[in-house]
């Protein structure tokens, strides 16, 4: 299996991603041990995604590269792939839409299996978008906070009231109430970003599995393994 990678870097932290596996990443201190971590990331992925494991060999090859000012060791990005510039067609845009709302609903049922939502072993820690959220609420409130900046940037009005699976959904509506938004239009964006339609399903999916995986980690190391259900297929690839 050959997947082909998009690699972002500042300096020497790196992240790299899966082109056409949309949310599909690993973050390393260089690119090597970024790419060294893919194998593991694809089967965890796709076990989530299809149902199905991976049982050939995995290989990466990079065919985009962007160089950033951002802080990729916190996984802040802002790159735009090639391929997220196609305009779309319905079963495409329908395959997207539909691996967002799985991954938001994913992330719903994991948060609510945890125990007591208020609890933490994690310390106090500031990146570029503030304090990183220690407890499930808080990952939670930031995961789908972002509803509203991600649409936003591509011109729907939306919000990120009420669940992430509510508040998500409600966007993709907002959207499909557009004029031709299977163009999929290239956007100016907040801070200098480039946005599309497609970046946006990839970073909904991306920045579920960023927390959803923060949210694992911390549940099973409180509450035990056996107690948080491995819903992003996890276990053996955290």
């Amino acid at each position: 299996m050959l997947v082909q990678c998009v690699w972002e870097h500042n300096g020497d932290d790196s992240l790299v991603y899966a082109d056409r596996y949309i949310g599909a990443y690993t973050r390393g201190a260089s690119r090597q041990e970024a790419l060294a971590k893919f194998p593991m990331e694809m089967r965890s992925y796709m076990l989530w995604r299809t149902g199905e494991t991976i049982d050939c060999p995995v290989e990466t090859e990079v065919i985009e590269e962007k160089a950033s000012t951002l802080q990729i060791g916190d996984a802040d990005s802002d790159v735009l792939f090639a391929s997220e510039k196609r305009p779309l067609t319905p079963d495409e845009y329908r395959e997207l839409k539909w691996l967002a709302m799985k991954s938001a609903a994913d992330f719903q049922r994991l948060y609510d299996a945890i125990p007591d939502k208020d609890e933490s072993v994690l310390p106090v820690r500031k990146t570029f978008y503030g304090e990183v959220p220690r407890t499930a609420r808080q990952m939670y409130i930031h995961t789908k906070s972002v509803n509203s900046y991600y649409f936003g940037e591509i011109g729907v009005r939306c919000d990120s009231g009420g669940t992430i699976v509510a508040c998500r959904k409600r966007g993709f509506d907002a959207l499909e109430r557009m004029p031709n938004f299977l163009d999929n239009r290239v956007f100016d964006g907040s801070y200098k970003e480039q946005w599309t339609l497609r970046k946006v399903c990839r970073r909904f999916v991306w920045h579920d599995r960023i927390h959803a995986k923060a949210m694992y980690r911390m549940g099973c190391k409180i509450f035990g393994v056996e107690r948080i259900p491995d819903v992003f297929f996890f276990r053996g690839h955290a």
